[in-house]
C-alpha cells in the first residue's frame, strides 16, 4: 500500500516550532527541558505558539523529569495543565501516568482523558518504561488514546525496530503507533520499511549561536522529504 508518513517534530519553544514549520514538519510536540526528557513547556510559550505556525500543536504535559509514578498534588497539576492546553485551544496533549509496578496507572489516565476531551490525546515515552508492552497497547486502546510515542523500550527507536514492528501490527488501525527517539535524515527511511510505521517522531535539535539547543529546518526538511516518499 503506498502512504506518506506523518512527521511530528519535538520543539522545545516557539522558536523550535517555527523551525519546524519552516521545515515542513506536520506537527508540533511543544516542550522544554529536552535535555531532561522533556517537560511541560510554559503557559506563555503554549499561549504564543498557536500564533507563530498553522500546523497542529501537541503539548507535552509532564511536570517534572524523572519517573512517571505521581504523587496527587503532580496530578492535580497534570489536570490543570491539561485544563490550560484546552482553554487555549491545542489541539491535542501528551501525557501517561505509570504505577510503581511498571504498569499504566488506567485510573488516572481515564480521569485525565475525560479532562483532555475533545484534544487528541498521545500517551507518551512513558510507555518504553512499561513492563510488558503487549498488554500496556491493549490497556491504551481500551482507554481511548489516540497515539503512543515510543521506542519501543529505553533507548533509540532503531535499537527496537523488531519489537516496533510487533506493536505496530498488533495496533493495526486502532491506534496509532509511533516511534520517537533518536530519528535522524540517516536512519527514518529504514526505521520506517522495517517498522511499518505511518508516524515518526524526531527533534532535530541542533546547536545554534551562544550554545542554544533549537530545531534546525534543514533537518526537518530532509526528514520530511523522506517521509514523502511512498511506502
Amino acid at each position: 500500500m503506498n502512504r506518506h508518513v506523518t512527521l511530528e517534530i519535538c520543539a522545545n519553544g516557539p522558536a523550535s516550532a517555527l523551525a519546524a514549520a519552516a521545515g515542513n514538519a506536520d506537527r508540533i510536540e511543544l516542550c522544554e527541558n529536552l535535555q531532561a526528557g522533556g517537560t511541560t513547556p510554559s503557559f506563555g510559550s503554549i499561549a504564543v505558539t498557536p500564533g507563530l505556525v498553522r500546523i497542529p500543536i501537541h503539548v507535552l504535559i509532564r511536570p517534572r523529569p524523572g519517573n512517571f509514578v505521581y504523587n496527587p498534588v503532580e496530578t492535580a497539576v497534570i489536570k490543570n495543565d491539561i485544563e490550560a492546553c484546552k482553554h487555549l485551544g491545542i489541539n491535542g496533549v501528551v501525557f501517561g501516568v505509570l504505577t510503581i509496578d511498571g504498569e499504566i496507572d488506567t485510573e488516572a489516565c481515564k480521569a485525565l482523558i475525560a479532562h483532555a476531551r475533545p484534544m487528541s490525546i498521545t500517551f507518551h515515552r512513558a510507555f518504553d518504561e512499561c513492563a510488558d508492552p503487549f498488554e500496556a497497547l491493549e490497556q491504551l486502546i481500551g482507554l481511548g488514546f489516540d497515539r503512543i510515542l515510543t521506542s519501543g523500550k529505553p533507548g533509540r527507536a532503531g535499537e527496537h525496530a523488531a519489537l516496533l514492528a510487533r506493536l505496530i501490527h498488533q495496533a493495526g488501525d486502532r491506534i496509532i503507533l509511533m516511534p520517537g527517539g533518536g530519528i535522524r535524515p540517516d536512519n527514518a527511511r529504514t526505521l520506517i520499511e522495517s517498522t511499518g510505521a505511518g508516524e515518526i517522531h524526531s527533534s532535530c535539535i541542533a546547536e545554534a549561536a551562544g550554545g542554544a539547543s533549537v530545531t534546525d529546518p534543514g533537518l526537518v526538511r530532509q526528514l520530511k522529504d523522506i517521509c514523502n516518499l511512498q511506502f
